[in-house]
């Protein structure tokens, strides 16, 4: 089961009551972790966002796998198939740490060329919403502040990491995170989860916090999970 688990992948549908967002319909993915063997699994993953028809596509980083890239599938694989996500407004991306650790301008650029707009403290406006992105907490500088500046229509924030939830201003309707996997091994709760909060915020939906944390589609440091299946998360706003 540990080695069978990271070949499922399992479409967590959430609805949100946001007056403001109402109508809209995104796909959140993250932590995809491609691996040189994993082309038909990248292939998989895009099929099944694209069988959604979301409104938009948001990804919270993480492409690439491990800490050097003979460890992973080349950049130009992995985004000439994430390229091929359809969606009314298109698809948006924030790096995370292991695309740090390899080289992120080349997975920007590599992103850029196939229309993927990376947001690194910044944001991008559409007629009723924006969405903002922030920089990976280990591999770069994120500031929030930077990133939702200006911005006066509702809010869509993604953030690799979750642990950047206690600086979320007020105006930001929802944040978007990956990063923990969800623990990738839950026996009861999770193992290890990485974050300075713990187990605290290691998936799901936060109410309170206006937070969701995805359990990643991927594997780091062992290829195994338990009870934590690979998810893309369907959001709809009503």
């Amino acid at each position: 089961m540990f080695l069978i688990e990271p070949n499922i992948l399992v479409v967590k549908n959430l609805k949100i009551h946001n007056k403001n967002l109402k109508g809209l319909k995104l796909v959140f993915a993250s932590d995809f972790h491609i691996k040189p063997y994993d082309e038909f699994r990248l292939r998989r993953i895009v099929r099944k966002i694209n069988t959604q028809n979301p409104d938009i596509i948001l990804l919270g980083g993480d492409y690439v796998n491990g800490h050097k890239k003979g460890n992973t599938l080349s950049i130009e694989k992995i985004s000439n198939e994430l390229g091929k996500l359809k969606s009314k407004y298109g698809t948006l991306a924030v790096m995370g740490n292991h695309d740090g650790w390899q080289g992120k301008r080349d997975v920007i650029k590599a992103f850029e060329n196939v229309e993927i707009t990376v947001l690194e403290n910044s944001h991008k406006d559409f007629d009723k919403f924006s969405v903002a992105g922030i920089e990976d907490l280990q591999t770069g500088n994120p500031n929030i502040e930077q990133a939702v500046s200006g911005v006066n229509a509702p809010l869509i924030l993604i953030s690799h990491t979750p642990d950047i939830i206690e600086k979320i201003p007020d105006k930001v309707d929802l944040t978007l995170s990956g990063h923990t996997h969800g623990g990738q091994i839950v026996l009861g709760k999770p193992l290890v989860v990485p974050s300075n909060f713990g187990t605290k915020y290691a998936d799901g939906w936060f109410s309170e916090e206006r937070l969701y944390v995805s359990k990643g589609l991927g594997t780091s440091i062992l290829p195994l999970r338990f009870n934590c299946f690979p998810e893309i998360t369907v959001i709809e706003f009503e």
